[in-house]
């Protein structure tokens, strides 16, 4: 609600220079920060938008730019524009979506089948990083409990719902619930070392 009004206010925007911008939104100036919000908010949303499909999660990383860039104003040395400063952060916060979403897809999905479509689309570097990270999610899978990998396995490879988990290994719907969670927190305490 708070965005649309402010979006219906009269900035009477004169050309202020990138430098008054960053000073003033760091001095607390509410003035520069409507002027930073509607000078390059709608640009980074445009941007953003031709990079990723969903408009959901467009408009997720649209504010997360907002937010990195405002908090990284202070890093600001004006050796650049404004606008070529936030468009990095766009486009670092893009890739980072894309590699989360590649990783996840890794590292829940049937890694024989899946290599070839995944390694035609992947360049000699991000070939590299996937076969460390290949490793990594089976070494990773062999340190965990032998009950911990089966549950992971139904539930992200298999892509079994809780239920049919629960129906699978002869468990209550609530201790498939609580298996599944105490295994993904091992997957990740064992991956994170």
């Amino acid at each position: 609600m708070k965005i649309e009004r402010i979006t219906t206010i009269n900035l009477k925007m004169k050309n202020y220079t990138d430098k008054e911008i960053v000073e003033g939104i760091l001095e607390g100036k509410e003035k520069f920060l409507r002027i930073f919000y509607h000078s390059y908010a709608p640009t980074l949303l445009k941007f953003i938008k031709a990079k990723i499909a969903s408009d959901e999660d467009a408009e997720e990383i649209h504010q997360d730019v907002l937010m990195a860039g405002i908090e990284a104003l202070r890093d600001f040395s004006g050796k650049s524009k404004l606008s070529t400063f936030l468009f990095a952060i766009a486009s670092h916060k893009v890739i980072d979506f894309y590699r989360k979403k590649r990783i996840k897809k890794i590292i829940f999905s049937q890694m024989p089948e899946v290599e070839k479509l995944v390694s035609s689309l992947l360049s000699p570097e991000e070939s590299l990083d996937e076969v460390l990270l290949k490793e990594k999610v089976k070494t990773a899978f062999g340190n965990i409990t032998p009950l911990y990998s089966k549950i992971l396995n139904l539930k992200y490879v298999e892509g079994y719902s809780v239920i049919e988990i629960a129906r699978s290994l002869s468990i209550s719907f609530k201790s498939a619930e609580s298996l599944l969670f105490r295994a993904r927190k091992a997957f990740i305490s064992v991956y994170s070392k």
